[in-house]
């Protein structure tokens, strides 16, 4: 680890961007170019002061999940983010399949969809970044680790995340769960993330083994969602999802009909501001808990 590097390298990549880059509010006047280290930390999801001493260069080394952090709230270039794991003592990932590092592009799109929730998910429906507006609706999805950090496997050995849907909607959203996930071994069929991923639904879920038998296949484009929220109650949203050229990141955004209750539900969200979820499966630091393990 190249700790004076390291705290140069943010320093600047901070000076370089700008409030309204990020989907930050600007606020007052500032007396230095670009962004605080206190935005940078709650854009990574870290402390300030865990930051702030990364920046001083007198910080612990980083793990890659706080890397690939770093380098989604800085915006990146893949080539920046490889240099980052390099100065800080880390292999760069993989630029193939299984590779998290989102473009600045889409990640623009994200920030500019301030008034609708939004987030960006892999194609194993891990989510890698998301705004406050999907913060407040689903709370916070990057929490977790290892297997659980896939939707999709929360989904089926998960009773706590059903329990945000209605009974009735539940065969429907398993059903494109699997569908969706099959269509992502056809692209990625010898991923050994892909494969661990089936392996172990197909062992902890009979209802996950018997719709994979089936070999049904589709790539989710859109659908409708009835989320059951635990402020502003029974919530109807559509959900449309943008995939990257190669399908392996996807915005998605929820969206209310024009004229009908969920537009008055996700004003009342985005004035009540993220909602504080306390799962189940979390040790006392609030860090989700699981007994296998996909690389962070």
């Amino acid at each position: 680890m190249e700790r004076n590097e390291l705290a140069d390298f943010l320093r600047r990549r901070r000076a370089s961007l700008q409030p309204e880059n990020v989907g930050v509010p600007a606020g007052g006047r500032r007396r230095t170019p670009g962004l605080r280290r206190f935005e940078v930390a709650q854009l990574a999801g870290m402390s300030p002061d865990y930051y702030a001493r990364l920046e001083q260069g007198r910080g612990p080394q980083p793990s890659v999940s706080m890397l690939s952090a770093l380098a989604r709230a800085l915006r990146l270039t893949i080539d920046e983010r490889d240099h980052l794991f390099r100065i800080a003592g880390h292999h760069a990932p993989p630029r193939v399949g299984g590779d998290e590092h989102v473009s600045r592009g889409l990640l623009r799109m994200l920030d500019g969809l301030r008034g609708l929730p939004a987030l960006i998910a892999s194609d194993l429906n891990i989510v890698l970044t998301q705004n406050p507006m999907a913060d407040a609706l689903l709370g916070v999805q990057t929490r977790f680790r290892g297997l659980a950090r896939s939707c999709t496997y929360r989904w089926f050995t998960d009773s706590e995340m059903r329990g945000r849907y209605l009974p009735e909607d539940h065969e429907h959203e398993s059903r494109a769960q699997v569908d969706d996930l099959r269509a992502t071994l056809a692209v990625r069929p010898a991923d050994p993330l892909v494969g661990k991923l089936i392996g172990a639904l197909r062992e902890e879920s009979p209802e996950f083994a018997e719709l994979w038998a089936r070999h049904d296949v589709a790539v989710r484009r859109s659908d409708r969602k009835r989320i059951l929220h635990p402020v502003v109650g029974l919530i109807e949203l559509d959900f449309d999802i943008l995939a990257t050229a190669r399908q392996d990141q996807r915005l998605i955004v929820y969206s209310p009909a024009p004229g009908s209750g969920a537009v008055s539900q996700l004003e009342l969200l985005a004035v009540l501001g993220q909602e504080r979820f306390a799962p189940s499966g979390t040790d006392p630091r609030g860090e989700a808990r699981t007994d296998r393990h996909l690389p962070s």
